[in-house]
């Protein structure tokens, strides 16, 4: 399979599942900035990181691109909020809609993992973003936060490990169904 994992990830959790799902799979591994030519590969794999809505690098990595017959995409989410809940999930189904065209986003295979995050490490502007977010959330009653509010709320200052190899399991399935 002529295929490739490519990985936007800032702190770390998404280039560690992207190096666990290559190590799975036999696909190799490359940072998004350092992507080969796109145009023969039979499946291209973009695991990206959330960042205030958006998927780390995954405009950029699929400006241009358009998939040819047999071509298969499939993009996974690494983010804090958990992907279990119906609500986070649509969130970012919204946000990935409005990021990449219709057109490849209708064909893409899409999965959701859920990330970690040390406010240790966080760059200055991470840290102030959050920060001005825990702010507003604690001026608003405990009754109206969402799950994700929750999560935010209980992880802030703190040092969270979300990371959880088997949630690969469903990509790694449709990597192989792909295979066959």
């Amino acid at each position: 399979m002529n295929a490739v994992i490519l990985y936007a990830s800032r702190y770390g959790s998404t280039r560690r599942y992207a190096e666990k799902l290559s190590e799975q799979t036999d696909i190799p591994a490359v940072s998004y900035q350092e992507a080969p030519s796109l145009s023969g590969k039979s499946r291209i794999i973009y695991l990206g990181g959330l960042y205030a809505g958006g998927v780390l690098g995954l405009a950029r990595t699929l400006r241009g691109l358009s998939l040819q017959d047999g071509q298969r995409l499939m993009i996974a989410t690494v983010g804090l909020a958990d992907p279990q809940i119906p609500q986070n999930r649509e969130n970012i189904r919204n946000a990935l809609q409005k990021q990449i065209p219709a057109r490849l986003y209708d064909r893409a295979a899409i999965f959701h993992l859920r990330g970690a995050i040390d406010y240790q490490t966080l760059s200055l502007g991470h840290r102030t973003m959050m920060a001005l977010l825990h702010r507003s959330l604690q001026k608003k009653p405990a009754e109206e936060w969402s799950e994700e509010d929750r999560a935010l709320i209980e992880t802030y200052g703190k040092q969270a490990d979300f990371v959880d190899f088997a949630s690969l399991r469903p990509m790694i399935e449709e990597i192989q169904r792909g295979a066959e």
